[in-house]
């Protein structure tokens, strides 16, 4: 019979009980056989048996037949534990135990001791088993001591072994005569053989690896003749040879050595072995545990005799989320890397659960793995974050791009499947934890129909998530069987609901988002329509787009003591994680608690400055406290996380340093509540919390504080106040404003933008290039203003300015920045021939201009530079990168009047210009410039971001780049706006745009032809730097560097002032 699976099974396991009368066995010697003889013509047979070989003391358990019904196997003779037909081949009978041997069904055991079956040689029914007495070593006291007389010229000792450590110490003893001493230890899981000999190490050798498995190994040191031999398993041995006796003096120690002054000469510079030992030989003869454990033999401490007490602690494993499982004798350890998850067993995510969240820990626009439900079964993902106005996650598919469709003669339909970056259960928790969800679904067409309206059935379909079929398209009602024209009556055929119902022979298109969350996403689009001469259409499915954590946002404000909300039982047996946001004015309060008979869980504001987070499992009430340096009362957002698993219990507050604490070693682990869940207070109603508590989440939950606040007396939904803990992201002078969900950067008074004020505006100007912030007259001049001009006059006499850009150029000389007056002062800051940045002033007509220079050298280098220049009355100050601030002062007059224009770039003002600056005015400015402030106004902001609401006047080509961002390693440091339009064809009548990649010559012609030109027009610019000039105005040297002055200039400065961009986009002059 053939062997089809084979596998081996403890004592405890088997049936059979040892020693039984009744027991189904019989002993087979090495010199006997035992045949039985058995005949059959049936189709199918089957033979099972357990074995026990005496040399190992194990159980086996082989199953044998043949299990298809096909298969027809005729026997004439059958024997078991050995052959004796002639002619037969054989390896040697067997030698040891077989117990419940059946033969199709039938006992051939039971048939022997009836003598049915011919029976040959010497066999017993009864199994009898070597005596197994293993020892365990739990302790760092623990050792065995054994006694050395054997008189020969060679040395044997061997033993099993089986432990969780990666080291400890097996056997050491020292050579006779004070040669030295040997140590057989653990290192690193594989077993280590040194000999140390006069301070030196002789031997050094390793057999054996991954021994730290709780197995049983066995390993053997023997030495004879002057070679050594260390064997493990009987398989993996070293040898090496000695040129000096190696044998045991009076004792071996195994496991470790007594804590005696004297040691007994015995040694341990390793660790202590902890783990169980069987089967001690000393010379080939089995040292006798049982008259150890009497004292008839040897010496041993802290030794349990007669079991192995190993424990398994990664069956079952507590490590969570893939986390790998690793063990020492008294702990087990968890692996948590490539999981996703941190902590002792691998149950918190450390990953945010939504963009929202990411956002509010300022973070900008690019990729973050977001874990929706925490500690919970669903994966993090990867998905792409656009912090806009909104935090948009934005979860692509196969196909985003806008797919044409063709005449398809046979074809009367295409089907279009989508798959998304996340699986469907990650899908399901975005949709439903946002606040919003949409994506987009257009259809371009040429006699291509869509939904067929008003009457027929429709050629085109999608399926959504739940699988269901739907017939309305983006923009429309869910049902309605419409597209967004018919809902807002303006289709192209009044007849038809969606415009490519009209069945034109030219291009026309639907398009609009579906927003429909249960709807959402798009599996499927069906296309029907495109089967008639002529047809061809075109369709594009967006990602999904979702924005908004409900779950983030979710509050309750308590306002009394008494008050408070209750839940369902907490269940967190094993492990238990709760997080949530608060703010409070008062100085303690219970934060959340849950009752069991004597188990308990609660959370608590001891004081303004400690939380602390308390437990009872059955070992006694257990407290972890965090001590914070500033108070917690202060009307702002702190986070608190607290976690509790079998091997430790831990408490985060804020950014401050958290506490960890053991639990108790094998102590109770089960934590056993059966009462409600109190939030915000206690059963008894004392030490009530006042305050808010947002985003609570127990084990990746939420627990919806809003919904259930809303019908419990002495509790508010929501919990407004968010800039005072979030207004600090809110950069470069950016002002929070607060919403009823989070708050908002706003960016008027500063010449950066982006979601936190961090952008930088950046543009690349070209020598023709200018950009004109514009004033009114003054009154008294004109009563008729330009229609270019601001609505605000410009009667303000500035006794200062604050000035600050960046610019990055090899162009010197230059004009950076030029203000013009209408009384024919101005105000200039520009290169010189030498790189150096001048500050020119000319705020007195009867006098000549005067000029600051920078002791910076060669800024027309191409690097990035930043300025910041502020004058105060007749103190100016100048500060270029990091170096030390330069100051001046001004000798004429202080007032400067009636600003007419800021101006980057050049100038294209008429009338008369200071000669130096008409001369660097006719260079142009070639390079860039970026987040350009004039006291409050933002010139190179409102060109680029506001054009149509703002009193500028922009001339020749101006592109925004980020030519002003410095170099950032930073994955996230540059933003993506996306939008509805990204990708989109043409939306009017004509033919949809697609990607695609061209080889047409005209296009390839065109880029050579723009290449040859910007290299001419380099040339040119060179040329004409080569002409240099000699400074001819009047220079001013620094006179040492001061504090900087913080007097009010007459342009408000204050981040908290009135912002220069209204909630309309308008710009104007304060």
């Amino acid at each position: 019979m053939g062997t089809h699976s084979l596998w081996s099974c403890s004592k405890g396991n088997s049936s059979y009980i040892l020693g039984k009368e009744e027991a189904h066995q019989a002993i087979f010697t090495p010199r006997c056989h035992w045949a039985v003889c058995w005949m059959t013509n049936t189709g199918t047979t089957l033979a099972s048996s357990g074995f026990a070989d005496t040399s190992t003391s194990r159980w086996t358990k082989i199953h044998s037949g043949c299990s298809s019904p096909s298969t027809r196997v005729t026997l004439r003779l059958t024997s078991f534990g050995g052959v004796s037909a002639v002619g037969a081949h054989s390896r040697g009978n067997f030698h040891g135990c077989l117990e419940n041997v059946l033969y199709n069904a039938v006992n051939v055991i039971e048939q022997a001791k009836e003598k049915q079956v011919s029976v040959m040689g010497n066999i017993t029914f009864i199994c009898s088993e070597a005596v197994d007495v293993p020892v365990t070593f739990a302790s760092p006291e623990s050792f065995l001591r054994l006694p050395w007389a054997v008189s020969r010229d060679s040395v044997s000792v061997s033993l099993q072994f089986r432990t969780w450590n990666k080291v400890g110490l097996l056997m050491t003893f020292d050579l006779q005569h004070q040669a030295g001493a040997l140590w057989l230890y653990l290192s690193e899981a594989k077993t280590r053989l040194q000999i140390h000999k006069a301070g030196r190490v002789m031997v050094d050798i390793t057999a054996g690896s991954g021994l730290n498995d709780g197995q049983w190994h066995s390993v053997e040191l023997s030495v004879r003749r002057g070679r050594l031999v260390l064997a493990v398993d009987k398989a993996d041995a070293s040898t090496t040879t000695t040129s000096f006796p190696v044998m045991p003096g009076h004792h071996i120690f195994l496991g470790g050595c007594p804590n005696t002054e004297d040691g007994s000469g015995c040694r341990n510079p390793f660790n202590v072995f902890q783990g169980c030992m069987r089967l001690i030989h000393l010379e080939s003869n089995l040292v006798d545990l049982i008259k150890v454990q009497q004292m008839l033999v040897g010496n041993f401490s802290d030794l349990q005799m007669d079991m192995c007490g190993i424990v398994d602690r990664c069956s079952p494993s507590h490590c969570e989320h893939g986390g790998k499982c690793t063990q020492s004798w008294s702990t087990f350890h968890c692996n948590c890397s490539n999981t996703g998850y941190s902590g002792a067993t691998c149950h918190s995510s450390i990953y945010e659960p939504s963009c929202e969240a990411y956002k509010h820990r300022g973070n900008t626009s690019g990729y973050y793995y977001v874990d929706m439900d925490g500690s919970g079964p669903i994966k993090p993902q990867l998905i792409y974050c656009n912090m806009s106005d909104k935090a948009w996650m934005v979860i692509q598919h196969n196909n985003t791009e806008l797919t044409k469709l063709r005449t398809s003669s046979g074809t009367n339909q295409h089907l279009a499947y989508f798959n998304y970056s996340a699986d469907t259960e990650q899908l399901g928790a975005i949709i439903s934890q946002a606040e919003h969800c949409e994506q987009e679904l257009s259809y371009h067409c040429k006699k291509s129909r869509l939904l067929n309206t008003p009457e027929g059935a429709p050629f085109t379909w999608w399926v959504g998530r739940s699988g269901e079929a739907h017939t309305y398209w983006g923009g429309a009602r869910p049902g309605s069987q419409q597209c967004a024209c018919g809902l807002q009556e303006d289709c192209v055929d009044p007849e038809h609901f969606c415009n490519c119902d009209g069945d034109l022979d030219s291009w026309a298109n639907d398009s609009g988002v579906i927003s429909h969350k249960e709807h959402l996403p798009i599996r499927l689009l069906a296309v029907g329509d495109i089967n008639r001469p002529g047809s061809e259409a075109a369709y594009r499915v967006g990602p999904l787009q979702c924005y908004g954590d409900n779950d983030f946002w979710n509050a309750a404000y308590f306002n009394k003591e008494t008050s408070y909300l209750h839940f369902p039982t907490f269940h967190g047996e094993l492990s238990a994680d709760i997080s949530f946001l608060f703010k409070t004015s008062s100085s303690s309060g219970v934060f959340l608690e849950n009752l069991g008979i004597k188990d308990f869980i609660r959370i608590e504001l001891s004081s303004p400055t400690e939380v602390v987070f308390s437990f009872d499992v059955g070992n006694g009430p257990f407290e972890v406290r965090v001590e914070t340096t500033e108070p917690l009362n202060d009307e702002r957002w702190h986070r608190v996380k607290a976690e509790r698993n079998v091997k430790e219990a831990s408490l985060h507050v804020d950014h401050f340093p958290g506490v960890v604490q053991k639990a108790p070693a094998d102590g109770h682990i089960h934590l056993q509540l059966n009462s409600q869940l109190f939030v915000g207070g206690t059963a008894s109603r004392q030490k009530g919390f006042l305050g808010c508590i947002r985003s609570l989440k127990l084990n990746g939950k939420t627990l919806d504080l809003e919904e259930r606040a809303k019908i419990t007396p002495g509790v508010q939904p929501g919990c407004p106040g968010h800039c005072s803990s979030y207004g600090g992201l809110c950069q470069n002078r950016g002002r929070c404003v607060e919403k009823y969900n989070g708050f908002a950067c706003d960016c008027g008074s500063s010449p950066y933008s982006g979601t936190f004020c961090h952008k930088e505006v950046s543009a690349h100007f070209r020598p023709g290039t200018s950009v004109a912030y514009t004033f009114k007259e003054p009154y008294e001049l004109n009563r008729n203003a330009s229609a270019q001009s601001s609505s605000i006059y410009s009667d303000l006499t500035l006794k200062g300015e604050n000035i600050s850009l960046s610019f990055r150029t090899s162009q010197a000389p230059a004009l950076l920045l030029y203000v013009s007056s209408y009384y024919r002062e101005y105000l200039g800051i520009l290169l010189n021939r030498n790189g150096q940045l001048d500050v020119k002033y000319k705020l007195q007509n009867n006098r000549d201009a005067e000029v600051f220079r920078s002791s910076a050298r060669n800024l027309a280098n191409g690097q990035l530079h930043r300025v910041s220049i502020r004058r105060v009355s007749e103190s100016l100050g100048v500060q270029i990168d990091q170096h030390t601030r330069e100051d001046f002062n001004l000798t004429s007059d202080v007032d400067f009047n009636a600003i007419k224009a800021v101006i980057i770039g050049k100038v294209h003002e008429s009338g008369e210009m200071d000669p130096e600056i008409a001369r660097l005015n006719s260079l142009g400015f070639t390079g860039c410039l970026s987040v350009v402030q004039f006291n409050s106004i933002a010139p190179l902001k409102a060109a680029l971001l506001y054009p149509d609401t703002s009193p500028v006047i922009v001339t020749g080509p101006l592109t925004e780049s980020n030519c002003g961002s410095s170099s950032s390693s930073s994955p996230y440091a540059a933003e993506t706006t996306h939008s509805l339009s990204d990708h989109f064809g043409t939306v009017g009548t004509g033919e949809p745009v697609v990607n695609a990649i061209s080889s047409d010559s005209a296009l390839i012609g065109g880029v050579i032809a723009v290449v040859i030109f910007v290299i001419l027009a380099a040339l040119a610019v060179m040329a004409r730097f080569l002409y240099r000039r000699k400074e001819t105005c009047q220079t001013q040297q620094p006179k040492g560097t001061k504090p900087e002055d913080s007097p009010e200039t007459p342009f408000n400065t204050d981040p908290h002032s009135q912002s220069i961009i209204s909630d309309t986009q308008k710009e104007y002059f304060i």
